[in-house]
C-alpha cells in the first residue's frame, strides 16, 4: 500500500469525471439580487497550500450588517439542486426553493431569518483547483481554512456553523476535530462516522451498489479525484486508509445537534448514533425520527428547531434550546406511524436486555435456554429460502436500541458465509409490517444486520455485550464441518410491538427484500457474496444461538 498523506492514497486517485457534468453552469463570478437574496457566485477562497476553491454566498438582500454564517460543504456541486421529479418523490412534495442545494437547508428560508449561507465547491470539484478527495483529514484542513476565511469577511460576525444531510453531515466530524477557532456549532443530519463499516463493507460484505452510485456523484473535476470503487478493491480490510475516514469525534467540543433516523439502515443510522455517543461536546443533543429524512429536513417543526439551535449558538439568543431534552426519539409502529418521546441519554438507561434463544426444531424464539440440539439449513444462494424464528408478545413491548445476534453456523459446500439478518414485525394477523430502508424504499424491516463469517473476529476493546464490533483486519475461512460462533451487530432501531404481534428473526444468504424493478433499487442490495451450498444454523444444547433484544420497560 502506498503511504497515505492526509488520508490520501495515490493509488486510488484517478482522472475526474466530466467537469461540465451534472448541469454545471460554468465558472461565472458575479452578483445578483433576486427573490430577496443577494447572491455572490464563484467567490475565490485561498487555502493554506496555495490552492483556490470557489464558493457561492447567499445573504438577505435587505441587510447590510454582518451576519452569522452557515457553511454547507459537499462534493455534489454548489450549483446542484434537487432534480425534478426526485424533489417531489424523495421529499414528499416538500416546499423547497430553487436556491437550495440538494440535501441541505434552503437559503430562501434561512437568509430571511438573519443568516448568510456559504456553499463551496471543495478542492478539485468542478472549477475549484486541486485534486478531489472525500472525507479525509485534507478535507478537514480545507474546511478549517474556509471557516477562518469566512470569519475575516466584512459580512460575517465570525460565528460560523455547519449543517446539512449525508455528505454535508459527515464532513462536519472532519471539520470539528481540526478545531477552527470560529466554528461555533455543528448540526449534522444523518451522517456517518466509520465509512468502512457503515457504507463500504457491511459486516465485511462489500456494498458495491451504493458505492458505485455515490462514486458517480462526487468526482466531477478538472483534475484527479478519489475513486471509491477502486479503493474498495485496493483496501478490502479496515486499514490505515479506512481509519483515516473514521475521525476521532471525541475531540469535538462545540455545541452539536445530531439529527438521525431509524430509516437509514444500510447508510446513516449506525454512524450518526455512534458519533453522538462519542462526541466530546458537553452541549450536545440527539434527535432520532422514523420518517423520510428528506421530507423531515424541510418540515416546519424540524426547521423551527434547527433555527432555534443556531439562534442560540451563532446569535447568542436565549431560547428553548437550554431546556431541550438531551435526546428525542420516535418509537415506530409502521411507516410514518409513531410517537416522539423525550429521553435523558442514548442508549436508553433503563433498557433491559432480554435473551431470546433460537429453537430450530420449533422455529421459535424462547425465553429459556434449550437442552435439545437441533439445526436448520437453507440454500445459501436462494432469494426464497431462509431461516425464520418467531416470538409472539403477550403485552405491548417496545424494543429500542441495539440488538445482538449470536449464531452457531456451519457452511456446507463453502469455506465462507455471508449472513443477512433482519428483525421483522408481523401484525396481529401475521402480515409483515414494513418500514423505510435507505429512506426512500418502503420494503425495509425493523432492524438489519450483516456479517461475512470470515470477518467474525471481534475488536475486544470496543465490543460490548450488546454491540459487537469486528476488527475486519484479516479473514478466518472455515473448514469442512467446522461449526463456529459468530456475533452479528444489528443496527439500532425503535419499534413498538402490540400484544398479539410477532417479532420474526430472518437469517438468509441474500438481502431479505423482494425483487423489484425500481431502477434505483441496486443501491439497496449486496450482489457480491461468497455464498455457495447450504448454510446450517445450530441451536440448543452447547449451541447457545440467541438474539439479545433491547426491551424498554413500560
Amino acid at each position: 500500500m502506498t503511504q497515505l498523506v492526509n488520508g490520501i492514497d495515490e493509488e486510488v486517485m484517478e482522472p475526474g469525471l466530466d467537469p461540465n457534468g451534472k448541469g454545471y453552469p460554468g465558472f461565472n463570478p458575479r452578483q445578483e439580487t433576486v427573490d430577496g437574496l443577494k447572491i455572490d457566485y464563484d467567490v475565490a477562497i485561498p487555502l493554506r497550500d496555495g490552492v483556490t476553491i470557489y464558493t457561492d454566498i447567499y445573504r438577505p438582500a435587505d441587510v447590510e450588517g454582518p451576519l452569522p454564517v452557515m457553511l454547507l460543504w459537499s462534493a455534489y456541486g454548489k450549483h446542484y439542486r434537487w432534480p425534478d421529479p426526485l424533489l417531489r418523490a424523495f421529499t414528499q412534495n416538500a416546499d423547497v426553493s430553487k436556491y437550495a442545494p440538494i440535501e441541505c437547508q434552503d437559503p430562501a428560508v434561512w437568509c430571511p431569518e438573519g443568516y448568510a449561507i456559504v456553499v463551496p465547491d471543495p478542492r478539485g470539484i468542478f472549477h475549484s483547483e486541486g485534486d478531489a478527495t472525500a472525507w479525509t483529514p485534507q478535507e478537514g484542513e480545507d474546511i478549517y481554512d474556509t471557516v477562518e476565511w469566512i470569519a475575516e469577511q466584512s459580512w460575517s460576525t465570525g460565528k460560523i456553523g455547519m449543517a446539512g444531510a449525508s455528505y454535508f453531515a459527515i464532513v462536519q466530524w472532519f471539520a470539528g476535530v481540526t478545531k477552527p477557532p470560529h466554528l461555533s456549532a455543528l448540526m449534522p443530519y444523518d451522517g456517518m462516522s466509520d465509512l468502512y463499516r457503515e457504507i463500504a463493507y457491511h459486516g465485511g460484505i462489500p456494498n458495491p451498489g451504493f458505492v458505485t452510485f455515490w462514486n458517480s456523484q462526487v468526482r466531477h473535476s478538472n483534475n484527479r479525484a478519489e475513486d471509491w470503487v477502486k479503493a474498495m478493491k485496493v483496501h478490502p480490510y479496515f486499514d490505515e486508509y479506512w481509519e483515516s475516514k473514521a475521525p476521532p469525534v471525541e475531540l469535538i467540543d462545540i455545541p452539536s445537534y445530531v439529527i438521525a433516523s431509524w430509516t437509514d439502515h444500510g447508510v446513516h443510522t449506525r454512524g450518526s448514533l455512534a458519533a453522538y455517543m462519542r462526541l466530546g461536546s458537553e452541549q450536545k443533543w440527539l434527535e432520532v425520527h422514523g420518517r423520510n429524512k428528506w421530507a423531515r429536513l424541510y418540515e416546519a417543526e424540524s426547521t423551527r428547531r434547527q433555527i432555534a439551535f443556531f439562534d442560540r449558538f451563532l446569535k447568542g439568543t436565549a431560547n428553548e434550546v437550554d431546556q431541550w431534552p438531551k435526546v428525542r426519539i420516535e418509537v415506530r409502529e409502521g411507516i410514518d406511524v409513531g410517537e416522539e418521546r423525550a429521553e435523558s441519554g442514548w442508549p436508553l438507561e433503563r433498557t433491559e436486555y432480554q435473551t431470546f434463544y433460537l429453537d430450530a426444531a420449533q422455529l421459535s424464539l424462547r425465553a429459556e435456554p434449550l437442552s435439545q440440539e437441533s439445526s436448520i439449513a437453507y440454500d445459501a444462494t436462494s432469494s426464497e429460502q431462509r431461516a425464520l424464528f418467531y416470538h409472539t408478545f403477550r403485552e405491548d413491548t417496545e424494543l429500542t436500541g441495539y440488538f445482538k445476534l449470536r449464531l452457531w453456523v456451519e457452511a456446507e459446500g463453502s469455506d465462507d458465509m455471508d449472513l443477512f439478518v433482519a428483525v421483522e414485525k408481523l401484525d396481529a394477523v401475521g402480515e409483515l409490517v414494513n418500514f423505510y430502508y435507505i429512506t426512500r424504499f418502503k420494503f425495509g424491516h425493523a432492524a438489519h444486520g450483516w456479517l461475512r463469517v470470515s470477518h467474525r473476529e471481534l475488536d475486544l476493546e470496543r465490543s460490548t455485550p450488546q454491540q459487537p464490533v469486528h476488527l475486519h483486519k484479516r479473514e478466518q475461512r472455515l473448514t469442512a464441518g467446522e461449526i463456529v460462533p459468530v456475533e452479528i451487530e444489528v443496527w439500532p432501531s425503535s419499534t413498538l410491538f402490540r400484544a398479539g404481534e410477532q417479532m420474526r428473526l430472518v437469517v438468509m444468504g441474500k438481502d431479505p427484500f423482494p425483487e423489484t424493478e425500481d431502477p434505483g433499487a441496486a443501491i439497496a442490495f449486496h450482489p457480491e457474496t461468497r455464498n455457495q451450498g447450504r448454510h446450517i444454523i445450530h441451536t440448543g444444547g452447547q449451541y447457545d444461538s440467541h438474539l439479545l433484544a433491547p426491551v424498554i420497560p413500560r
